[in-house]
């Protein structure tokens, strides 16, 4: 053994501080290899998160989404067993935030399907908890590799939410063209679509198909000048010069 190292040994032994050196170095070893234990910004498996789940007392509350991990204990009412988000705990549970199916398969990471403006919507809800609770760590899995790196599926996420963005802002700019009707709406009376200038039709939104998957329609103002364009559609049993109409 090499004398330095002996004597090094020798000095921790028969030091009077040697015990509590011993016990601080014990209690290090435990916490850091112990499973229950984490420290902040570190990387997570799918099993260790699992653990915080909130049905452990003596445990923080984490949640994962697009991989992010949060320290959600400060609303334990909610988050906590029993609580109304527990089952967004212990789990990376992204798409539920969107979907609402916070049952068997609903709860997973997985984005796949949704549209730009949904996908957009799980980036949004990332930034809240940015906003609101502690950030922890990474979870590693779909969109964190072993290294806490982005892998090519969170870049395509982040990709997606981005052209989510620049679609609905491009789809405010033109609508922003045509005047949208005054609408109103009661349990006796039903809907109502009228213009202050011009005539109520419904339109179609082009850009919808690439937000949400799904071609959408919205009532615009359009002067008489305007009426004999294409796609243009009146609502049903209101007469083709009138400024309002019923629906």
């Amino acid at each position: 053994m090499n004398y330095f190292y002996k004597m090094s040994l020798k000095s921790i032994v028969t030091s009077p501080l040697s015990g509590i050196a011993l016990l601080v170095l014990l209690a290090a070893l435990l916490l850091t290899f112990s499973p229950k234990f984490y420290t902040p910004q570190r990387l997570f498996s799918a099993e260790e998160l699992a653990l915080f789940n909130g049905t452990d007392e003596r445990l923080p509350i984490l949640l994962g989404i697009l991989g992010s991990v949060f320290d959600v204990t400060k609303g334990k009412s909610h988050y906590g067993a029993g609580g109304g988000y527990n089952h967004f705990a212990g789990r990376d549970a992204s798409r539920a935030f969107v979907s609402g199916n916070f049952t068997g398969d609903g709860l997973t990471d997985s984005l796949r399907g949704l549209s730009s403006t949904e996908v957009k919507s799980v980036v949004e809800w990332r930034d809240f908890y940015f906003k609101t609770y502690k950030y922890v760590g990474k979870l590693v899995g779909r969109y964190y590799d072993g290294q806490g790196n982005p892998t090519k599926y969170m870049k395509g996420v982040e990709a997606k939410a981005a052209r989510g963005a620049q679609l609905l802002e491009k789809q405010k700019i033109e609508e922003a063209k045509l005047p949208s009707c005054n609408s109103r709406w009661s349990q006796d009376e039903g809907g109502e679509v009228w213009c202050d200038i011009g005539h109520p039709r419904m339109v179609q939104r082009p850009l919808e198909i690439a937000l949400t998957g799904k071609m959408s329609k919205r009532c615009a103002c359009f002067e008489e000048s305007q009426l004999n364009q294409p796609g243009l559609e009146v609502y049903e049993g209101c007469d083709y010069h009138a400024n309002r109409c019923k629906v």
